[in-house]
């Protein structure tokens, strides 16, 4: 019976280490060697490149093997079997199968996709459908936007969190509810702003997201911007400033300085500012971004 509850401890404490860690789900019975599956996928491109021809001394030495084995020697290094490749594949459901690597072509065809899209509804119905992303295998819910979609302040985020992922909506847990109360420190609440992030789902434990991920989200939130067009830009941490404005400066030199943000027919202005779970792990740097909203309230009064 004491062993009974030893063991019941230590699968709670495993699955709470999970939760902590981020992991919510699980897709499918095995684990699946995502770099195995990337290499599967890049493979066909990769089949015209020649393979040196044997030694004399090498063939001379393959004569004596068994068949089999000169077929192994001759054979180009193959790396190890994933397990979907495995009879526990059946297990495992149709989307952990999916995976891609983005290149240049499924890129461009994103860019098309999200310049196809006439309205945020349609932008959004795009992105429901969109398959070239693999965090939105992994994401349980497409986290788009919120706020007042004519408001004249957008800010843009990295990506959402776990609380954003479980309620579909942009800047809800702790970082959230800090920004809520930056806005009304300047008299401006949800309803008037707008509020999304460069990637749409949610990388697996919170993880920053990989370049190709944000490569391959970046027209879908570039869109976003010219359908809400805002007349101030608000980017939250530096990762969503260095994607969408090219700057490399880190956010201590960054933050509080006005730049462009430069649509087909038009320039926004745009500044940068510490992204909320910064300032909940850094409470000494609140008085710099208070600088930087009452600075967004003077842009949006005209001064």
């Amino acid at each position: 019976m004491q062993n009974s509850q030893d063991n019941l401890k230590e699968i709670e404490s495993l699955l709470e280490f999970y939760r902590s860690a981020g992991v919510d789900c699980f897709l499918g019975d095995e684990p699946v060697d995502w770099a195995a599956a990337s290499m599967r996928q890049t493979a066909p491109r990769h089949q015209a490149v020649s393979h040196p021809r044997p030694s004399h001394k090498a063939s001379v030495s393959a004569q004596s093997r068994a068949p089999e084995e000169i077929t192994s020697a001759n054979a180009p290094p193959q790396r190890p079997a994933a397990p979907s490749q495995q009879p526990a594949q059946s297990h495992q459901p149709a989307s952990a199968q999916a995976a891609v690597v983005p290149d240049r072509e499924m890129i461009a065809s994103a860019r098309d996709l999200a310049a196809s899209a006439a309205s945020l509804a349609d932008l959004k119905a795009c992105l429901e459908t969109f398959e070239g992303c693999n965090l939105k295998l992994t994401a349980k819910t497409l986290v788009f936007g919120d706020g007042n979609p004519e408001a004249r302040l957008m800010l843009v985020g990295e990506a959402p969190g776990r609380e954003e992922d479980l309620q579909g909506k942009p800047f809800v847990g702790r970082s959230g509810q800090l920004l809520d109360r930056m806005l009304s420190a300047i008299g401006l609440d949800r309803e008037a702003a707008y509020i999304a992030n460069v990637v749409p789902w949610r990388p697996p434990g919170n993880r920053t997201p990989t370049p190709q991920e944000t490569e391959i989200c970046k027209p879908f939130i570039k869109r976003q911007i010219e359908l809400v067009n805002p007349d101030v830009l608000v980017f939250l941490g530096a990762a969503s400033a260095k994607n969408l404005l090219g700057v490399q400066d880190g956010i201590r030199k960054m933050r509080g300085r006005w730049m462009n943000y430069t649509l087909a027919d038009r320039e926004i202005a745009a500044v940068a500012t510490y992204h909320p779970a910064y300032l909940l792990r850094s409470p000494l740097e609140k008085r710099l971004s208070w600088r930087d909203f009452l600075s967004i309230r003077s842009r949006l009064a005209g001064r």
